[in-house]
């Protein structure tokens, strides 16, 4: 498995994460329901999305925002489904801002 970093930007993930939060991911890393998980936005494959794995969802991952109300969130309420192809990986760590340092499942 590889590790890779990551930084929060947006509001989306509140108040589990917010912007500048630095992350650790499993990539390739087994995704259970209620994961913290990094993705490829299904419309804009380049950019990078950390979301809340919900439910699996035929071939793919239904993935959520935290913070519904967040200005400009997009989840799988605007995309559908994110194909298992462009889920990256588990968020393992929080490890930046060390004050707030935490270790998910």
């Amino acid at each position: 498995m590889r590790v890779r970093a990551v930084e929060v930007s947006g509001v989306s993930m509140l108040p589990a994460l917010r912007p500048g939060d630095r992350l650790l991911v499993l990539a390739g890393g087994a995704v259970a329901a209620g994961d913290l998980v990094v993705a490829r936005h299904p419309r804009e494959p380049e950019r990078l999305i950390v979301k809340r794995a919900a439910h699996r969802a035929g071939d793919g991952w239904w993935l959520e925002s935290d913070n519904q109300r967040a200005p400009g969130r997009q989840d799988s309420w605007d995309f559908d489904a994110v194909p298992d192809a462009l889920v990256l990986g588990r968020v393992a760590a929080r490890y930046w801002p060390a004050p707030r340092l935490f270790r998910v499942r």
